[in-house]
């Protein structure tokens, strides 16, 4: 199975503040077979690009256009962002849903477009802190995949990776267990057997919960745990490396 370790930068950093840490990841060489992936906001996604050329470290957006072209005034297509050299993009995030109105038949809509330009879609999912309260956790996520990846064949949920977002773990001082991060990603791999079979081992599930370098470790021994969709450990070089390198650590054979 693929490690991957995703940071999303949100709305964080200027050009200046971007360049800085860019240049500090591509000159850090990350260790081992785990994939990097950093997603910059919009307007630095093209110097990203540059700037990482041939480095072990891929570009994501934060979003895009199911459509591939058109009268949609600031919004950006995934033709648009392969022609820049964007290898990812995540979609579904909750950010997006709760201010955004994405829904999970845009999610679809738009894995498919992504799929269409040969960009991989990081496809999130999540509950609510009054969803885990209610004991729905398994009802809402497994709903949100169902329709998100309607339709997709065998060979292309083998493109696609899935972050897992617990909503109420994230910014609210609260944690996720490591054993309720495993529940959750030994179902979500359940639900995308139940969609594909021969796929289901092949797509890596990130956690996406305030994973940070001193909780990392536990949570990425989790045997569904493929590694993390990170987001404030990602902003800077030192912390987001160090995760790469537990990721690393972790998914060693033993």
């Amino acid at each position: 199975m693929r490690t991957v370790i995703a940071g999303n930068w949100k709305m964080n950093k200027d050009l200046p503040q971007a360049m800085d840490l860019l240049a500090r990841l591509a000159a850090a060489a990350p260790v081992g077979d785990v994939e990097v992936v950093v997603a910059p906001a919009f307007p630095f996604l093209g110097q990203a690009v540059e700037r990482l050329r041939g480095t072990r470290v891929a570009v994501a957006a934060q979003h895009c256009h199911e459509a591939a072209g058109g009268a949609f005034t600031g919004e950006v297509s995934a033709p648009m962002l392969a022609s820049l050299g964007v290898r990812f993009c995540i979609v579904g995030h909750s950010e997006r849903r709760q201010y955004c109105g994405e829904t999970d038949a845009l999610v679809n809509a738009r894995i498919r477009a992504l799929l269409a330009a040969g960009i991989t879609p990081i496809c999130c999912c999540g509950e609510r802190r009054a969803e885990r309260e209610a004991g729905r956790q398994q009802e809402v996520v497994g709903a949100q995949l169902r329709e998100a990846l309607a339709g997709l064949s065998a060979a292309e949920l083998m493109r696609i990776i899935v972050a897992y977002e617990p909503v109420w773990a994230i910014g609210t001082g609260l944690n996720a267990t490591a054993e309720q991060a495993q529940d959750m990603h030994a179902f979500i791999r359940s639900v995308l057997r139940g969609l594909a079979p021969e796929a289901a081992d092949q797509v890596p599930l990130l956690y996406g919960g305030s994973c940070k370098p001193d909780n990392a470790a536990e949570l990425f021994a989790c045997a569904d745990v493929d590694g993390g969709l990170i987001g404030g450990a990602s902003l800077e070089a030192a912390s987001f490396l160090e995760l790469v390198a537990i990721a690393h650590r972790c998914k060693q054979p033993r």
